[in-house]
């Protein structure tokens, strides 16, 4: 009896281990703290962690593509070195922060992984990251035009692989329908609109915008309830 007891500490302890070592192993850090970090390494390895698509639009430096979400995720790190610090980012931090605790599963001792992804990095002024100069979906002029549009407007930013976004979707479109006397609202896509989207700085997803009258009133980034944002509208 004192046997089996004695076995199931002894694998109780090696798994409170084993997660701990993991959980040590990722940094989660804000985008300045990630980019002195970079600065601090020559050749950093630097994970862009979204899909070909997102890449292709806008990375930050020498990022290489490996895609979180492909089936090749865990072949693909086998090229890169587990005993030197690797960085990751996705497009709000999700898929990265995923990424990252895998990494650490597969024995990488030194994981940074950037809070807020690559959009919390541009919107505070981050440089190095290449971009498509052409306009992506809707043009200044054209957004300035649609919040003038009505008395009040309310503007939804989200994205497909947004969970929170998705989830707030089924009842945004049916506010959209039973309060149509009183507010417009419109849902726009980030990845669709990309200019926008880094003209206004967003830095986070899903983002609602409220304007009376062409100007600003509110604004809420992340998950709200039905409930809640009704009170703002």
């Amino acid at each position: 009896m004192k046997s089996k007891f004695a076995s199931l500490l002894l694998l109780s302890f090696l798994f409170i281990s084993c997660h701990g070592q993991q959980f040590k192993a990722v940094h989660t850090i804000d985008a300045k703290s990630f980019s002195e970090k970079l600065k601090t390494n020559e050749n950093p390895q630097l994970l862009d962690v979204r899909t070909p698509e997102e890449y292709s639009t806008e990375h930050i430096g020498d990022a290489k593509n490996v895609n979180w979400n492909a089936d090749d995720f865990v072949a693909k790190t086998v090229t890169y070195d587990k005993s030197k610090p690797v960085f990751v980012y996705c497009k709000v931090g999700g898929r990265s922060a995923q990424a990252a605790d895998k990494l650490a599963e597969l024995g990488f001792k030194e994981i940074y992984n950037l809070d807020g992804g690559i959009m919390k990095w541009k919107a505070q002024g981050n440089a190095n990251a290449e971009s498509s100069a052409k306009i992506i979906g809707m043009c200044d002029q054209e957004y300035g035009e649609l919040v003038k549009s009505s008395d009040k407007v309310m503007i939804d930013f989200n994205a497909k692989w947004c969970a929170p976004c998705q989830k707030m979707k089924p009842y945004i479109l049916k506010l959209e329908t039973e309060m149509a006397a009183k507010i417009k609202i419109v849902s726009l896509d980030a990845d669709e609109n990309k200019t926008i989207v880094e003209q206004l700085k967003l830095d986070g997803l899903p983002t609602i915008i409220v304007y009376e009258k062409g100007k600003e009133v509110w604004r809420n980034v992340g998950y709200i309830s039905e409930e809640d944002l009704k009170k703002h509208l």
